[in-house]
């Protein structure tokens, strides 16, 4: 994603949020009693907060050390476990710093015989450093990376194995991105070419493939408190019609102090390669023009002490309604 538009939130907004936060709480807690009905089974937060928490018992999930070994193999257990076709694709790649790495694409399909599909995607990598923290000196140092990555995954897991228990009308591919967050701080290429190295390489084998999709989204920071889902640029421009389904959806049972009805601006996500690749998709992100991004994003603060279960169940259950409403 575009790294470069940080913006440092404001004293002011800040303290706007912490006082929205219980009547927030109240209202997302109570989202089962929302006037329409789910026709999609009923996400459970505890579950997805448990396999948010298993990823990151595993350390900072950074290419190339044995946290990331033994976590990839949870996580194609996992999806196995759901009945899943699994298959880890990759190639040798070299990040900006020159270093290589074996990028490991965790790829899940259920249903593969259907050809109409969508597709769910999220990171599962850890930053190596914590360039964001407010201290100098942690700026080299890993994190735990609980939202910018394992809350993506986490909602993933949680979502096949429902998807395993009720299938929807289509088929539904899910991938877990390698090396997306190992990108250089301020990458003045025209695409930022140095992020989403996993999507990079994704689109251009699924292009060879001829591999074909209704709709993708990609999950990113999408388990901290407070969270607000503004539209951005690339999702707008890219896939207008998902972009309004998945926030009147999210509206209408309930989530609509999430999915909030705010344009942004251009973010270079996973989305942008999968639209790269002929998949119309769409972003869904913790970020806003006026605050920038999730308020521990790369920082040491991005733990399992700043996940809440709300957010979760608001992102899960949007998409999951998304995808058991297709024809």
């Amino acid at each position: 994603m575009n790294r470069k538009l940080l913006i440092i939130p404001l004293i002011g907004f800040i303290a706007f949020q912490g006082c929205k936060n219980k009547s927030k709480t109240e209202t997302d807690t109570n989202a089962d009693d929302a006037v329409v009905k789910l026709v999609s089974p009923e996400f459970n937060a505890d579950s997805a907060y448990l396999y948010t928490k298993a990823q990151v018992d595993f350390g900072p999930r950074i290419p190339g050390t044995t946290a990331h070994q033994k976590c990839a193999d949870y996580l194609v257990a996992k999806l196995k476990s759901f009945g899943a076709a699994v298959k880890v694709n990759g190639e040798k790649t070299k990040t900006y710093d020159g270093k290589s790495f074996q990028l490991k694409n965790i790829e899940a399909s259920f249903n593969p015989e259907k050809k109409e599909r969508v597709l769910i995607t999220a990171h599962w990598d850890a930053r190596p450093f914590s360039d964001q923290d407010s201290d100098p000196s942690n700026h080299n140092k890993p994190f735990d990376a609980a939202n910018d990555g394992a809350s993506g995954v986490a909602v993933i897991l949680e979502m096949a194995r429902q998807v395993q228990k009720k299938q929807p009308n289509v088929g539904v591919d899910f991938i877990l991105w390698d090396l997306e967050d190992y990108g250089k701080a301020n990458d003045e290429t025209p695409d930022e070419v140095t992020w989403c190295l996993g999507s990079q390489y994704w689109a251009k084998t699924a292009v060879a493939k001829g591999y074909k999709a209704r709709y993708g989204i990609n999950l990113d920071m999408v388990g901290g408190g407070n969270a607000q889902f503004t539209q951005d640029e690339i999702s707008r421009q890219a896939a207008p019609d998902v972009v309004s389904n998945v926030w009147v959806i999210g509206n209408e049972i309930g989530f609509s102090s999430y999915f909030v009805n705010l344009p942004s601006g251009k973010l270079v996500d996973d989305h942008f390669w999968m639209n790269k690749a002929g998949v119309p998709s769409i972003d869904i992100i913790h970020y806003n023009d006026n605050s920038g991004f999730y308020i521990n994003w790369h920082t040491q603060l991005d733990n399992l002490a700043n996940i809440d279960r709300n957010t979760l169940k608001a992102t899960d259950q949007t998409v999951l309604e998304t995808i058991y409403r297709e024809k």
